[in-house]
């Protein structure tokens, strides 16, 4: 009997899979396995709400391989000493992989491929698995990746994608081989109060419903703050519980501009994807322009500290971050807006709040949280670098009748538009009966130390 590994990383699903289907028309069995890599805990990028999703996603795997006559096999350990051992011990000749872009993905799949190498075994590396257009597949003349995002849509566009697979209606696994538990889905500590589900079954039902009541209305409402228009899909496309490819196909066959608008935003995922395999540095280093003028964390750590906790006397900002700290999530608009408030009304390194991002997100991946947050602070892709969104403006906009605000800054809840957004300026003796901060810093001199510093540079 011929056997080959699955080794699933960031692509929990048993739909549209490559990886999955190449195995099982390769060989006879397969052995679909996952391991928690002792070098992801190091880094401390298996946070709390991801490591709660992540146990959602293996569960809902293992039950889909079980109705299938198969199982997850689970290991921990270093990826690459788990992975040989298991393929020594299936006797498989073969390990399928989906092809990931960062730089830790790269190094971990040159690791595999030499150590299989040795015991004479093949790594099978599959593309559009994590995307839905391959990094490399769309690159302009005698560039390696496209460094602003128009021209590389237009090009992604005229993409032809492939077919989305069925998931498998058997795989067969061997019995012998040894398997640790899955990760208790019950361990909810440090993890945020609603924290959404993970797993296949929920993020197909989720992407199915929204489909059909959502798209619609997602172009002219997806940057509504109260009215979260959003998918909520991204912490499934971050573990792969939903194909890339699947969701633009589906996305195209329901038409419109709700449609386009939301495939132009999974068109944004790939265009961070395809930057950070070119410049893998990209996740710690500035991409483009680099700024040496940043306020240090010491001589910002008040306001720093009122950013993180929803305390900065900007409503929509602080609504914002309060919101990610319950559900481990923000709306996109609250990212732009949370973002640019302290990398440029605060002057605070784009770093120290991606880090603070990546420490709640439950989609939190390094190519479109590092990415989006340079994007934002003017060292990334962005053509506009000096670009400031002030907080009022936003949220007369996006938060008109103030419901986001009052929704997530509950001291607040009393005030309509527009008193809600700006507290300060109602009378002393209205503002003594709300336990909310005065600003921390006024717009104007926010802005004025900003053009200062980005002088200098």
């Amino acid at each position: 009997m011929t056997v080959a590994v699955v080794l699933y990383t960031s692509d929990l699903r048993l739909h549209d899979h490559p990886p999955l289907r190449a195995a099982l028309r390769s060989a006879d069995a397969v052995v679909p396995l996952f391991v928690h890599d002792d070098a992801l805990a190091a880094t401390g990028f298996a946070a709390p709400n991801r490591r709660a999703f992540l146990a959602d996603c293996l569960a809902q795997l293992d039950a889909g391989l079980r109705e299938r006559g198969g199982r997850l096999v689970i290991r921990s350990g270093d990826v690459v000493d788990e992975v040989c051992r298991v393929a020594t011990e299936a006797d498989a000749v073969e390990v399928h992989l989906a092809a990931g872009v960062s730089g830790y993905a790269t190094r971990r799949e040159e690791r595999l491929r030499r150590a299989l190498e040795a015991g004479r075994r093949r790594l099978c590396v599959h593309d559009s698995v994590i995307t839905a257009v391959a990094p490399g597949a769309v690159v302009p003349a005698a560039k390696d990746h496209f460094a602003v995002f128009t021209p590389y849509f237009r090009h992604w566009s005229r993409q032809h994608l492939r077919d989305p697979l069925a998931a498998p209606r058997k795989v067969p696994v061997p019995d012998h081989l040894h398997s640790a538990d899955l990760p208790s889905t019950e361990d909810r500590s440090g993890v945020s109060a609603a924290l959404a589900e993970g797993g296949e079954m929920v993020g197909r039902k989720r992407l199915t419903a929204w489909l059909r009541s959502g798209a619609a209305e997602y172009a002219d409402r997806h940057d509504d703050l109260a009215g979260d228009a959003t998918s909520r899909l991204s912490p499934h496309l971050h573990f792969g519980t939903l194909s890339p490819v699947e969701l633009v196909q589906r996305a195209r066959g329901q038409g419109g501009a709700g449609a386009d608008a939301f495939v132009r935003q999974l068109a944004w995922r790939d265009f961070h994807h395809q930057v950070l395999a070119a410049r893998p540095a990209a996740s710690t280093a500035d991409y483009r322009t680099r700024h040496d003028h940043w306020r240090s964390e010491d001589a910002a750590a008040e306001e720093i500290a009122a950013w993180r906790a929803g305390r900065t006397g900007y409503p929509v900002i602080d609504a914002a971050m309060r919101q990610l700290s319950h559900e481990g999530w923000m709306h996109n608009r609250g990212r732009l807006l949370t973002a640019c408030f302290l990398t440029k009304t605060l002057y605070v390194d784009w770093r120290v709040g991606a880090r603070h991002f990546l420490d709640l997100l439950v989609d939190g991946d390094v190519a479109n949280n590092q990415l989006n947050w340079q994007w934002v602070a003017g060292t990334g892709t962005d053509t506009r670098p000096n670009r400031v969104l002030n907080p009022l403006l936003q949220a007369k906009r996006y938060d008109p009748d103030g419901a986001y605000v009052r929704r997530w800054v509950p001291e607040l809840a009393g005030l309509a538009a527009p008193a809600v957004h700006q507290p300060w300026r109602l009378p002393a003796d209205e503002r003594a009966g709300y336990d909310y901060p005065e600003p921390v810093v006024q717009l104007d001199d926010a802005l004025a130390r900003f053009k200062r510093a980005r002088g200098r540079d």
